[in-house]
This record gives structure tokens, C-alpha cells and sequence, in this order.
């Protein structure tokens, strides 16, 4: 009977050591921004304490981390926004980040911010965002990182990126 006892222990000590492993391999990738608030809206809001991103003069296009041509448009008042609010957790400044915008669990928009980003400064922005991304259809946005170019001339690129929505990439003036 002693020898009985002991199988189901054993086996309690198996499934500890398994679950213990599988939570590790299963926990969150590291990102070097992290992001506090990501708040997309159909109809223009002035977030406070938000700033516009940069914007150049023209249209803004850009060859993103799928290869595909992105167009962001211009923050304005008719138009739908996102707030990205993050923070630089390295110890090296930022250029440039690419970030994707998901729901459901797939890439539905992404935009660009670039400037100088410095470890550990709270940055609050705002961008414009394509009309196509609405309606998202769930109340769990999330912003993600997907590339990010450091002072010194280094990519990073998110190792899990995200499906895309090929109707993210329609209908660009």
C-alpha cells in the first residue's frame, strides 16, 4: 500500500516541474518600448497631455516590416487617432518605431513615430489612422512594437510579428 501512496506524489511532482517549465516558454516576449496606453478612435479626440507625432510635409509612405508600402495618414480633426502612450525601457536611444495596432488578434494598422527617444522618458503621442480600420470590433486594442532603429543605426524587429488585415493596406488616397 506504501508503494501506492507514492505514485500519485511522484506524479504531483511531475505535473509541478512540467507546468513550472511550460510557463516559462510561454511567457510574453521582451519589447524595448513599453506601452501604457494604446487608444485608437474612430472620431477625432485631443488626448491630454498628448502630442502630435511627426508628420512630414507630403504624404507619408513608408516600406514597413511586412515589405509592404504604408501610407499613415495625417493626424486632422475629420479623421480617426490612436494614443500611443510608451516608454524606452533600453539604455539606448530611439530613432524610429514602427507599431502595430491589433485586434482580435491581427495587424489592422501601424504607424510611425520618429524622433529622438531617450531611455526611460514617458512619450505621449497621437496619430492619424486610415478610416478602413474602423470598425475594430472588440474593446482589447493593443499596441505593439514591430520595429523599432536605435540612435546608433541597430534594428530591432518584434521576432513575433503579428497576421496582417490586407484591407489595412486598401484604399490610400
Amino acid at each position: 500500500m506504501r508503494f501506492y501512496a507514492f505514485i500519485p506524489a511522484a506524479f504531483l511532482i511531475a505535473v509541478a516541474f512540467n507546468a513550472s517549465t511550460a510557463v516559462a516558454v510561454t511567457e510574453a516576449p521582451t519589447h524595448p518600448v513599453k506601452v501604457t496606453t494604446c487608444n485608437p478612435k474612430l472620431n477625432y479626440v485631443e488626448y491630454p497631455g498628448f502630442a502630435p507625432a511627426f508628420y512630414p510635409a507630403g504624404p507619408w509612405y513608408w516600406n514597413d516590416v511586412y515589405g509592404a508600402r504604408y501610407y499613415q495618414p495625417r493626424e486632422a480633426t475629420t479623421n480617426p487617432t490612436l494614443g500611443i502612450d510608451y516608454t524606452n525601457v533600453t539604455s539606448q536611444t530611439i530613432k524610429q518605431i514602427d507599431f502595430g495596432l491589433l485586434a482580435r488578434g491581427t495587424l489592422i494598422a501601424e504607424v510611425r513615430d520618429v524622433g529622438t527617444f531617450s531611455p526611460n522618458v514617458e512619450i505621449k503621442h497621437q496619430f492619424g489612422l486610415n478610416p478602413n480600420v474602423f470598425p475594430i470590433g472588440t474593446g482589447l486594442p493593443k499596441c505593439v512594437p514591430l520595429r523599432i532603429t536605435f540612435e546608433d543605426g541597430t534594428v530591432w524587429k518584434n521576432p513575433h510579428l503579428p497576421a496582417i488585415q490586407r484591407s489595412a493596406y486598401e484604399g490610400h488616397p
